[in-house]
């Protein structure tokens, strides 16, 4: 699945798809929308990009580039 395919599931879709296929890398504080607060989550690798899933299930974040990777 490439990542434009996986932005046009749904919500209820990408927790299945992330459930059966992913690897959870760790956890990961995500900037929220409104800044301030950071939102609590996890970072799974899912084919060749990376997802972002918030606590509460209810944000799921696709990226192209590792958000776990300093660059070091």
């Amino acid at each position: 699945m490439t990542i434009e395919n996986f932005k046009k599931l749904s919500l209820e879709q990408k927790l299945i798809e992330i459930k059966y296929h992913g690897e959870l890398l760790g956890s990961y504080e995500r900037p929220s929308e409104e800044g301030g607060l950071k939102v609590p989550g996890d970072i799974y690798a899912l084919y060749d990009f990376w997802v972002y899933v918030s606590e509460d299930e209810q944000t799921v974040v696709q990226a192209r580039r590792n958000p776990l990777d300093k660059g070091e």
